[in-house]
């Protein structure tokens, strides 16, 4: 049992040091990430029939596409941004039918739409998005 504790301080150390060690395209990555992991979990709850760590992952997975949300810059991010609010709208909706239905398949649909968004995130490389700096030679 304290090898246990001790492993997940840990990984608590490890995902805190992640968080302050990155940039803002990273942060959405982990973001991601975390939702799929939490997905993963509720679904493995659902299955050995834990129903209040289901409901936990749940929420925590429905607190992070909030944050998602509130993360789209709707005036600059245009077709794309309302687009992405509408998944994050209906990924919501799909998450209160899976925990009322006990269902796992609707979190693997969700998790198959956050897999494709993840892999378009981190396919972005932000260095190539920033201006660049000229040199004068001279």
């Amino acid at each position: 049992m304290y090898s246990r504790n001790l492993a997940s301080q840990y990984k608590q150390t490890g995902v805190t040091s992640a968080v302050l060690d990155a940039d803002p395209h990273k942060l959405i990555s982990l973001l991601f990430a975390g939702v799929r992991e939490r997905l993963k979990l509720a679904a493995a709850c659902m299955h050995n029939g834990n129903v209040s760590r289901k409901g936990e992952a749940i929420g925590q997975v429905s607190l992070i596409i909030g944050n998602l949300d509130g993360t789209l810059d709707h005036q600059a991010g245009g077709e794309i941004a309302a687009n992405l609010g509408a998944l994050y709208e209906y990924a919501q909706q799909r998450l209160v039918e899976a925990n009322l239905r006990n269902d796992p398949m609707i979190l693997l649909e969700i998790d198959g739409l956050f897999a494709d968004i993840e892999a378009a995130w981190n396919s972005i490389n932000p260095q190539a998005a920033a201006p660049q700096k000229l040199e004068v030679v001279g």
